[in-house]
């Protein structure tokens, strides 16, 4: 049962009627020949040998509102792309493959990297920055979403839900993030927005009083959330990380770019899965514990921009309210894991715990020394004043591989 309560200084569209939205789909198929609707999927060619990605198209192929659907294509071959393509066949007229390992990606890659404008590291944030470059230079879309490939209870109203308050003529949402519940027979997920993100925010908080980022990002229900809709005057100046800072950092640009009033989160599903990443205690590059160190890395370093009160004896503090405060959700999670019958072990919650507070005191003194900064990518307003002509190559590169 759905609730209608607001908290924080964002809106929140709740699901209050459990019913399949079709009046809404037929509002955005509506409000789409005017304000047209585009969707980028990061994908992995390991996706479309699961059961995720078959999935996700077939229920793409029922939408009618889709104007261009781009998918972005890691770890590839030739014959690979070419079995995507052939997946893919019944979304088009305009669906088009971001081939990121093909020869003409990575030539663009190549000359990027000559004047130090090309992500600093392959990955999802890579691969989503040039499928939003292809959806600028197509200019096929006014609006756009996006969503990870790997859901594996993925139905089509989560994407209307999603697009629905910032393609709404009468709203004025410029940002929507998905939210919803992760768990499964096995207990609990969302381990690192339950266990690190909030408690977090919360210590935040409690540390530095009141901070409007900190209010902000808290009024997320589930701010590591990988689906979120746009319009496109804010895709062209987003400064998005290369790593797993992901989603916090595209929080974090929006957050300079909108007023609250403009940003928005809608629960787009009663429940949700996808794969779940291993935790990697001892190896940082890795798992939740590589999720873990991006993450507060981003918010650390945005902060002391803000304030300039990253000190040691701040971060001392910090992590030590951090971990009272995290013990204390821990506890309240296991009562709600009981009364609503799910499996939770509080030992390995507190494990996890111990360390995201390591990583916690790691990045303080990262921070304080300054180390290392998040490793930003150049927006694409940036890329197109230094190289007016790479979108229209990169335009032409992508539709070439999938016309051929």
């Amino acid at each position: 049962m759905g609730d209608y309560f607001q908290n924080g200084v964002i809106t929140t569209f709740h699901d209050l009627s459990g019913h399949p939205p079709t009046y809404l789909e037929e509002d955005l198929t509506a409000w789409s020949n005017d304000q047209p609707i585009s969707l980028v999927i990061p994908a992995l060619y390991s996706e479309f040998e699961g059961p995720a990605m078959p999935m996700i198209i077939s229920e793409l192929e029922k939408i009618s509102y889709l104007n261009e659907v781009i998918i972005g294509l890691d770890n590839a071959d030739a014959e690979q792309f070419n079995l995507v393509r052939k997946h893919c066949r019944n979304l088009e007229p305009h669906c088009r493959i971001v081939w990121n390992d093909g020869p003409g990606m990575t030539e663009i890659r190549k000359d990027l990297m000559t004047q130090g404008l090309a992500p600093v590291e392959r990955g999802k944030g890579s691969n989503i920055w040039f499928a939003m470059g292809y959806f600028l230079a197509s200019k096929r879309g006014q609006i756009l979403a996006l969503h990870d490939a790997d859901i594996l209870s993925y139905r089509g109203e989560m994407l209307t839900r999603l697009l629905y308050p910032v393609a709404n003529p009468n709203f004025n949402y410029e940002f929507c993030k998905g939210y919803y519940f992760r768990a499964d027979s096995s207990g609990f997920y969302g381990r690192v927005s339950r266990l690190l993100v909030a408690p977090l925010l919360k210590a935040l908080r409690q540390e530095m009083g009141a901070n409007e980022f900190v209010d902000y990002l808290e009024s997320f229900r589930f701010p590591l959330a990988g689906e979120f809709a746009l319009h496109k005057g804010i895709v062209q100046n987003l400064q998005i990380p290369s790593d797993w800072g992901l989603e916090i950092g595209v929080l974090a640009d929006v957050f300079e770019a909108l007023s609250p009033n403009q940003v928005c989160q809608v629960d787009i599903a009663n429940s949700y899965n996808h794969k779940h990443q291993d935790v990697s205690e001892n190896d940082p590059s890795k798992g939740l514990h590589r999720m873990a160190t991006d993450i507060s890395k981003l918010i650390f370093a945005k902060l002391s921009a803000e304030t300039g009160q990253m000190q040691p004896v701040f971060f001392n503090n910090l992590t030590e309210t951090y971990k009272g405060v995290a013990a204390d959700l821990v506890e309240s999670y296991s009562h709600n894991a009981e009364m609503n019958g799910y499996p939770i072990d509080n030992q390995q919650e507190m494990a996890l715990v111990d360390l995201f507070s390591r990583v916690i005191i790691k990045e303080g003194e990262v921070q304080v020394s300054k180390l290392k900064e998040p490793s930003l990518i150049p927006s694409w307003s940036v890329i197109n004043k230094t190289i007016p002509e790479i979108s229209e190559r990169l335009r032409e590169t992508v539709d070439a591989e999938n016309l051929d």
